[in-house]
Parts: C-alpha cells; sequence; structure tokens
C-alpha cells in the first residue's frame, strides 16, 4: 500500500470543508488503511482526510501509549455532541512539522461517527483521544491548531513556512 502525501502549512487546501462521507464501501476501507500506514510511517496520533487533500468528514486515530499495542479508530461524519471541562495541552501537527504550543480544548468530550461500514457509535473519552479528536474534527471544518495561538505567534509561524517555501523553490 502506498503512502499519501500529507499537506503542509500554509497549503491553502487545509482550509477546505470537508463534505459527509455518504458511500461506504471498499474504496473507504482502503483510504482509512492508507490513511492510518500514512499516520504511523509519521509518527503521529491522528489523520484528517483533509490533511491528505480529500475533502471528506473522516479521519483516523491512535492514541495508545509507548509499549501498548496499537488501537487504530476511524470516525467517519464525526459530531462532538458535549463537551466538558477545559484543559491546556501541547499540540503538533504533522501539516505543521516542527511547530509545538498549548491550546485549550475541552478536557471531555462525547463523539457520535460511523465506522467504515456506516455503523454509528460513540465514545466518551478524555485525555489524548480527547484533544485529538477536536483536533482533527477542526481540520474537517478547515481550521489547524494554530488559529488559536495569539496573532504573533501565528505570524512568526507563516514567516517561517514561507521562508521553507521560498527554499524549496530554488532551482
Amino acid at each position: 500500500m502506498s503512502l499519501l502525501e500529507i499537506l503542509q502549512f500554509p497549503d491553502e487546501r487545509l482550509r477546505r470543508v470537508a463534505e459527509p462521507v455518504s458511500a461506504f464501501d471498499a474504496a473507504l476501507k482502503e483510504l482509512t488503511e492508507q490513511m492510518l500506514e500514512t499516520m504511523y510511517e509519521s509518527r503521529g496520533v491522528g489523520l484528517a482526510a483533509t490533511q491528505v487533500n480529500i475533502h471528506r468528514r473522516l479521519f483516523v486515530a491512535d492514541c495508545a501509549g509507548d509499549g501498548e499495542a496499537p488501537a487504530p479508530m476511524v470516525f467517519i461524519n464525526p459530531v462532538i455532541v458535549d463537551r466538558q471541562g477545559m484543559v491546556d495541552s501541547e499540540e503538533g501537527c504533522l501539516s505543521i512539522p516542527g511547530i509545538n504550543d498549548t491550546v485549550s480544548r475541552a478536557e471531555l468530550v462525547k463523539v457520535q461517527a460511523q465506522d467504515e461500514r456506516g455503523e454509528a457509535f460513540e465514545v466518551t473519552t478524555d485525555g489524548l483521544l480527547a484533544i485529538c479528536i477536536q483536533h482533527e474534527i477542526d481540520h474537517l471544518d478547515g481550521r489547524l491548531f494554530i488559529d488559536y495561538l495569539s496573532p504573533l505567534k501565528r505570524q512568526r509561524i507563516r514567516k517561517k513556512f514561507d521562508k521553507v517555501l521560498k527554499l524549496k523553490e530554488r532551482p
């Protein structure tokens, strides 16, 4: 199976709002498998379809800790139906490599979604998985974790990535 290309900030395609998934077929199953493989290879804990230039409402996640067996999860058409508490945590993103910062998120979330077969399920969680779910749903809504940072921090990050792009474009 081939790895998918992860879009990098400031690519505007990361700002596109994803459309609901309606076909639960072999192609969707293959896509989720490719997304998981890409996420694992990139050493991430979550990957939204938007990040691989597929603008459908789905993401994969695996928040198992070091030494734990992999626990891959697929969330299709996810909706957060309840949020409780607030927690600050350090986040990073496969689409914004090398940048980590503190973001405030709900401490506990309840999410409703579908699996690869279209079967509905519900998860109530906290910790890393709750943060990951919120981060990945943000991607599906065209938002990035840096949108939660101060304008000055966002400007510095933008300048850094603009420089990287210019260096890549040189012959």
